[in-house]
């Protein structure tokens, strides 16, 4: 491995340099070649409506014993299926099938999986565009769909 160039006329040399070596990073070549976005279900966006298939339960991961209420729910824009996490005590009984629900990013690290939950990157935040919060609070009401 030779020297950095550090002529008077060497900038054009330490770009393409710079150039080939950003590409040993990670991050760079996630970004550049845009493969969160390819593999992202809700496509770069924050936020998605989704119609719900069915209620299920996971296992939490070790050290913790619980079942963790989720569902399995189908988006409507691109058709694809996503498991997305109910928060809130008892919240998993105001989610019936064919309900239209918006699912977010959990916003573990690096878009992974967040907690004790394995393997789901996706919560409910509202239920037939009411808030899941204000429901589990007795604010409002479930709608009439």
């Amino acid at each position: 491995m030779g020297k950095k160039s550090k002529g008077l006329f060497s900038g054009k040399k330490l770009k393409l340099r710079r150039e080939k070596n950003r590409w040993k990073y990670s991050w760079y070549k996630r970004r550049v070649l845009r493969l969160k976005q390819k593999s992202d279900p809700l496509e770069g966006s924050h936020q998605a409506r989704a119609i719900v298939l069915e209620k299920v339960q996971k296992e939490a991961k070790q050290p913790n014993s619980a079942m963790r209420k989720c569902v399995k729910t189908q988006l409507i824009k691109n058709g694809r299926h996503v498991t997305a996490f109910v928060p809130g005590y008892n919240a998993i009984k105001l989610i019936n099938e064919h309900d239209e629900v918006i699912i977010e990013s959990i916003g573990g690290t690096k878009g992974r999986a967040k907690g004790d939950i394995p393997g789901i990157r996706f919560q409910v935040i509202k239920v037939n565009d009411q808030s899941l919060d204000a429901l589990l609070k007795g604010k409002i009401e479930k709608g009439r769909r």
